[in-house]
């Protein structure tokens, strides 16, 4: 009697093994959002751009902007091999905002000397944008033309947002952030 209980348990836990691991062998949840689905992985993301005049932070991680500051977008790709996915695999990258305005991110070195390499655009938000979410996805073009799209998270705290105020302005440090600091 001992052995059969412990046979149905020992079958129950291997069954409930597997199922688990049905569940997690899936895409990435990352790559819910991406279409068609394995194709390409994406990893990025939406940061302060440098503008004529205006006070930094400059490359610094940011979901909220006022009318007339400048987003910068950062962007790598990768084949499901891991691999990088450069201008070499995909003959273009835009952004598609949901406001209907689109703009190509170019492959390239970022730094100086160059540290790393990815796609990269900016868009300067316009001074009559309204305030409020202004929606995203990223289109890739493959080189044999297959399309995929990626869209970022969709939780309301999580998009990108136009909000009330104005930029910061240096007084004739058009790129210092911290001005009395001498950087």
């Amino acid at each position: 009697m001992a052995k059969g209980v412990l046979m149905r348990s020992v079958t129950f836990s291997a069954l409930v093994f597997a199922i688990a691991l049905t569940g997690l062998s899936g895409t990435a949840a990352a790559q819910d959002t991406t279409q068609p689905a394995g194709v390409l992985f994406f990893e990025g993301d939406i940061v302060r751009h440098r503008l004529d005049g205006q006070i930094g932070p400059w490359c610094v991680l940011a979901s909220r902007f006022m009318r007339g500051e400048g987003i910068a977008w950062r962007m790598r790709t990768m084949t499901p091999d891991g691999a990088n996915a450069d201008d070499s695999v995909i003959s273009s990258l835009v952004v598609e905002l949901g406001n209907g305005d689109s703009f190509p991110l170019v492959y390239g070195p970022h730094g100086n000397p160059p540290t790393d390499f990815f796609w990269a655009s900016s868009y300067t938000i316009p001074e009559n944008y309204p305030t409020g979410s202004l929606g995203y996805r990223v289109l890739a073009t493959m080189n044999d033309g297959t399309v995929v799209t990626w869209e970022p998270f969709t939780r309301p705290n999580s998009l990108l947002w136009v909000v009330e105020g104005e930029p910061a302005m240096a007084d004739n440090a058009p790129y210092e952030w911290l001005p009395s600091s001498g950087n």
